[in-house]
């Protein structure tokens, strides 16, 4: 941390919970940012996977300025019309049926454990409580969702961990099927891991995932906060598997950078929830469901997530190239569609990397297992994504062993 941030961090009212850059954005239009000093960025973060449609889209922006001059606010105890659209665009684009709005990714997910739970209860199995999660997992930061999430660094410091949670290896059905039996309520996996590493499930493991909680009688949660709504170049990243989840948990890009969050669920599923037994003061508000309308508007346009996969396959294919560039220093690639991870040797300081890309106005996000991720709106032009290229190719090499240049 320079001088600068030092003293910003000094003299801030506001709580310390974050390590931030010693820098402040005032606007921002497609992949672009511009900072209180004039200066723009390409941002290649997405303010952590949210920008869908990047900053300021014209379809978005009109959007959101009808509805704030028409209603803000009412709460859930009146219906709300801009649920009932948004709700049913859900339902039918994953082939569920039940929509419940909340503001967050964590309350998401936290919800769906929640949903899961009580579908066992209403079933005459109380008993099945347990939520199986994989290592490597990240669900959020309530307590709940740090028992789900099995890395130290989120926990510590915060007490006893809530019980009804437990971990098996990342992408290994053995260990699943092992772990299955009468008290799992559920299997929750994320079939990219963001924060993770941007790290993707083997081939078919969401298959055996659905087969073996059929057979074991667990529910699947399908943890989309990250990686769903057009991120990997479906609007599920599950889409490509066949299978239909459960229960599917939402948030970030669903309304392109407005708070929210979603849980979708199967009619079976979501009849346990009655009146009382869940609840949002803000979840679903007018204004969060006319940005979520709008950003689902323009991915479901002819031929846009189209767009985006065939811009993915040009990324994937300039990642694959900068790693032939630097053997010595990229030890593999991650990811889908613009969730991508660059795994560094260990001898490479990502957070320098971090760092040093940002100097030359590149904004990017670091992961654990020592992981760079790339996650820009899905937007992003192809000269755009050359230019991030150009701007990797020099931090890396500025970085590089000398065996490496």
């Amino acid at each position: 941390m320079n001088q600068k941030a030092v003293d910003y961090a000094a003299d801030s009212a506001v709580m310390q919970t974050y390590g931030r850059a010693e820098i402040g954005f005032l606007r921002g239009e497609g992949c672009w940012l511009e900072s209180d000093s004039g200066e723009k960025y390409l941002d290649c973060a997405s303010g952590i996977a949210v920008n869908t449609l990047g900053h300021s889209h014209p379809h978005l922006v009109a959007a959101l300025t009808e509805q704030a001059g028409k209603l803000w606010h009412t709460s859930n105890l009146y219906r709300i019309p801009g649920q009932e659209i948004v709700a049913k665009m859900l339902a039918s684009l994953s082939g569920l049926d039940q929509v419940f709005f909340c503001n967050s990714g964590a309350e998401a997910t936290e919800a769906a454990v929640k949903i899961a739970r009580r579908a066992a209860y209403e079933k005459g199995e109380p008993e099945r409580m347990t939520i199986l999660c994989a290592t490597g997992a990240f669900h959020g930061r309530t307590l709940g969702m740090l028992a789900a999430t099995d890395r130290p660094v989120f926990r510590t410091g915060f007490g006893p961990m809530p019980a009804g949670f437990d971990h098996v290896s990342f992408g290994n059905l053995n260990a699943l099927r092992a772990a299955l039996g009468p008290l799992v309520a559920a299997v929750m996996v994320e079939s990219v891991q963001g924060e993770g590493g941007a790290k993707q499930v083997p081939d078919g493991y969401l298959a055996g995932v659905r087969e073996a909680a059929d057979e074991f009688g667990a529910l699947v949660i399908a943890d989309e906060v990250q990686a769903g709504i057009g991120r990997t170049g479906r609007l599920f990243s599950y889409e490509d598997t066949g299978i239909k989840p459960d229960i599917v948990a939402l948030a970030k890009g669903l309304a392109g950078g407005f708070p929210i969050g979603a849980v979708i669920a199967s009619k079976a599923v979501g009849a346990a929830m009655t009146p009382g037994t869940h609840g949002s003061t803000f979840g679903g508000n007018p204004l969060a469901m006319a940005a979520a309308k709008a950003v689902l508007e323009i991915l479901g346009e002819d031929g846009f997530l189209a767009d985006v996969r065939e811009r993915a396959a040009y990324l994937d294919t300039a990642l694959h190239q900068l790693q032939t560039q630097f053997p010595a220093m990229i030890e593999a690639l991650s990811g889908r569609g613009f969730l991508r991870g660059i795994r560094l040797h260990d001898s490479v300081d990502l957070p320098a990397l971090v760092n040093r890309l940002r100097d030359d106005h590149l904004l990017t996000v670091p992961a654990a297992d020592n992981t760079l991720r790339l996650l820009p709106p899905l937007t992003i032009h192809r000269d755009e994504i050359d230019l991030a290229i150009t701007k990797l190719v020099t931090a890396l090499t500025a970085m590089a062993p000398r065996d490496d240049q």
